[in-house]
């Protein structure tokens, strides 16, 4: 594919998330489609791939930092994004231009607009694959026939089909289409491999009659489950390793936050620090444990401040005045004084060397005889380096 055949507005490929587009990029390589395809290739592909919406299959071309990251020249990443866009695998959406996206948005200083691909399968590959195509073009969708299928069992309980005790098979012919939400469990459309998973629901996923769900949070109008579906696909999009969860879900783990009353980019901040490194592997579950592990944290830490003691009420505080008491007491009365006294002094008033300092001051013959030469000259000495450290200052 040349020219304009590589834009999405005329290209004949279908659009595609990340995960069959990159099995479609490999089919592609593996087959010699295209002459300069490579494992470079497929490197930039997955590079690519990691970084595409979940939803819209849209990337940023980012040349300098996928680069970087493959250790590779900018002229190589050039040359094989130009073999993807040949193998009509990418499409462009938008041209990069030096026009500054800044300014657009009201913000200082430079940024050229950034240059987006959408990840799109040729129609050689639905060809070899035996697909059927409904539609053309970029919006085209595949159709997956399963009449020449064997039967397989349904798990239709009394609880998703109440009114009665069977339900009709599902249709043997079902439109699928890529980057859709799939629906799993009883509508008549469902391929019968998805009809009969389900998905583990979070805990205390449902709501009571009350003014408060089970779950803690308060209980959501319609309106405001609108609201929070809006700004948590926002979430998603600025969130990359969410991407692979169902919005509904990501909305029910996200609720702490909307009772905050944070908004989307806050509420993407907190994310961001949840998880520095890595993409969990269940989002919604990785979420919620850390929110559940951060309000322990916080009941911990508020129970200390409750149960605190006063500085003036602990042990060592109380320790620390007897001492003191007891030092007080050998220089105001030395005409009780003992060997004892002396040794007790001496060994404890180290640490009040100021107080030796003044009592050497104001009696040195006194303090000489409680706390010794040795001790008087450390404490004199000591007095005198922090007098002249003070004067420097």
């Amino acid at each position: 594919m040349r020219g304009s055949a590589q834009e999405v507005e005329c290209t004949a490929s279908r659009r595609s998330g990340p995960r069959r587009w990159l099995r479609a990029v490999e089919w592609l390589i593996a087959a010699g489609h295209h002459p300069r395809a490579n494992a470079t290739t497929l490197a930039v592909a997955r590079d690519l791939g990691a970084r595409m919406d979940f939803d819209t299959g849209h990337v940023r071309y980012c040349l300098d930092e996928t680069a970087a990251r493959l250790g590779v020249s900018r002229a190589t990443v050039k040359r094989h994004v130009a073999v993807l866009r040949e193998l009509g695998a990418l499409a462009w959406v938008v041209h990069g231009t030096k026009t500054n996206i800044r300014r657009l948005l009201g913000l200082g200083g430079y940024a050229g607009t950034a240059t987006i691909y959408a990840a799109v399968i040729p129609p050689v590959y639905d060809h070899a694959m035996g697909h059927t195509i409904v539609g053309s073009g970029y919006g085209a969708r595949t159709v997956i026939d399963q009449r020449g299928q064997a039967p397989k069992a349904v798990d239709n309980s009394p609880v998703d089909n109440p009114s009665s005790g069977s339900c009709a098979p599902p249709s043997l012919t079902v439109v699928e289409e890529e980057s859709q939400v799939q629906m799993v469990g009883g509508f008549n459309n469902t391929p019968r491999e998805r009809a009969s998973r389900r998905t583990a629901p979070l805990p205390h996923q449902t709501t009571s009659s009350n003014s408060q769900g089970q779950d803690g949070h308060t209980r959501r109008t319609p309106q405001q489950a609108a609201r929070e579906i809006r700004e948590t696909q926002l979430v998603r999009a600025m969130v990359n390793w969410t991407q692979g969860e169902r919005v509904r879900r990501l909305a029910f783990v996200l609720r702490p936050f909307f009772d905050r009353g944070l908004n989307a980019p806050d509420i993407a901040a907190e994310l961001h620090g949840l998880c520095l490194r890595g993409k969990p592997k269940q989002p919604a579950t990785f979420i919620q444990a850390r929110i559940a592990r951060q309000a322990e944290r916080d009941a911990a830490r508020k129970y200390d401040l409750e149960h605190a003691v006063a500085p003036t009420d602990s042990p060592a505080w109380q320790a620390y005045q007897n001492n003191q008491h007891s030092l007080t007491a050998l220089v105001a009365d030395d005409s009780a004084r003992t060997d004892e006294d002396r040794r007790r002094a001496r060994l404890y008033a180290w640490d009040q060397w100021e107080d030796v300092a003044d009592h050497y001051d104001e009696d040195p013959d006194d303090a000489l005889d409680l706390y010794g030469t040795k001790l008087c000259s450390y404490a004199v000495g000591k007095a005198a380096r922090a007098q002249e450290a003070y004067a420097r200052v």
